[in-house]
């Protein structure tokens, strides 16, 4: 499943970072918390691997 926007490819390469124990868990906040909590290794290296143009920098909501 590829990221919908720049902000959740952030948000899932920050997780992948803490999962790898490259970062501190603690480190994370709000969506990058939630997806290290609820996402394996595998779908958070999908997430980041996004080709980032032509994403937008936020998913809309609607």
């Amino acid at each position: 499943m590829p990221a919908k926007s720049k902000a959740q490819q952030k948000a899932a390469g920050a997780a992948l970072s803490a999962k790898r124990g490259e970062t501190k868990v603690s480190d994370l906040e709000g969506a990058s918390r939630e997806m290290y909590d609820s996402m394996a290794e595998r779908e958070l290296e999908e997430f980041a691997s996004t080709p980032r143009k032509g994403k937008p920098e936020h998913k809309s909501s609607t």
